[in-house]
């Protein structure tokens, strides 16, 4: 599944603790374990939802590499940012601040940024290390949400790409989490799309109907009626990405420090790039395009 999450300054896939709580959700569908299910799980809608599992965490390689525009709302206020995607991880370029464009002087910040990068690729590196060890982690939650939940199928309703299955999920009771990390899922209802055509999820919102603990190296807990929400759609060749991420959630870390996570991320304006793009392409790419911009603000 697509990810969205929260950006830094330069990549995609900034992470903290409470951001993995969400991408156990919006990064991960549903995978297999060998926990008994409960009965409420139809076999029609339990293998629905195994096939999506299938679909979602063995999909074949994208057909190609994308570039597309980030926009972050949170308390911090909004910044939009182009993506591009490269074997080498996602490289990024703050475009706006607040809707605004970037003044010269914010501009040739975000130039020395990028050039700096360039200059250090271990910079890059420890960037897709961490992207790599972050996917692991969302991987192993994956592995437990067909076991932690009973699904109901509600019927047929028109998602982003075509006809969806709606389905509802609960915790299920008899569902034992294999570590700390898991135990989050107790906590947790909501409801799942699936594309019919593709099966593939195209929705899926949750909301806390009780406090949760979470760990993912350090221990904290979330406060029943947080939310949060993703939204994934075919962008071309059957190349999935996700689309939308709200997250409304607060809590405390540590047992004594708050916790308070807002935000609403949406990417669009999805382009292919060249296969095999590498991130210095990436970034010789995105100079060129803020050089282009400056030189059509200059003769307004």
């Amino acid at each position: 599944m697509g990810k969205l999450s929260i950006c830094d300054g330069a990549c995609r896939t900034g992470k903290n603790a409470l951001t993995w709580v969400a991408l156990a959700f919006v990064v991960s569908v549903f995978g297999c374990s060998a926990v008994a299910q409960e009965v409420a799980n139809s076999p029609e809608t339990l293998a629905l939802v195994r096939r999506a599992s299938q679909n979602e965490l063995h999909s074949p390689a994208a057909p190609y590499p994308v570039r597309y525009k980030l926009r972050k709302q949170d308390s911090k206020g909004i910044t939009t940012k182009e993506i591009v995607e490269t074997k080498d991880g996602d490289v990024a370029r703050l475009i706006a601040i607040n809707d605004k464009p970037l003044t010269p002087d914010q501009e040739k910040a975000e130039l020395d940024r990028l050039n700096n990068l360039l200059a250090h690729p271990e910079i890059q590196e420890h960037r897709r290390k961490r992207e790599q060890e972050d996917s692991g982690r969302a991987d192993e939650m994956t592995q437990m949400l067909p076991d932690a939940f009973i699904f109901k199928d509600l019927g047929i309703v028109e998602g982003s790409s075509g006809p969806a299955h709606r389905l509802a999920f609960e915790p299920n009771p008899s569902f034992k989490p294999p570590d700390h990390e898991g135990e989050v899922y107790h906590g947790m209802e909501g409801e799942l799309w699936i594309d019919v055509a593709q099966e593939r999820i195209v929705k899926m919102d949750a909301h806390l109907i009780q406090d949760v603990e979470f760990g993912w190296g350090i221990l904290g807990k979330l406060y029943k009626g947080g939310t949060l929400s993703i939204e994934q759609k075919d962008v071309g060749h059957h190349h999935w990405e996700a689309t939308l991420l709200k997250l409304n959630l607060t809590g405390v870390a540590l047992m004594i420090k708050p916790l308070s996570f807002e935000t609403y991320e949406t990417s669009t304006d999805f382009q292919s790039v060249p296969l095999n793009m590498s991130y210095q392409d990436a970034v010789h790419l995105l100079e060129s395009d803020s050089n282009g911009a400056q030189v059509a603000a200059a003769k307004k």
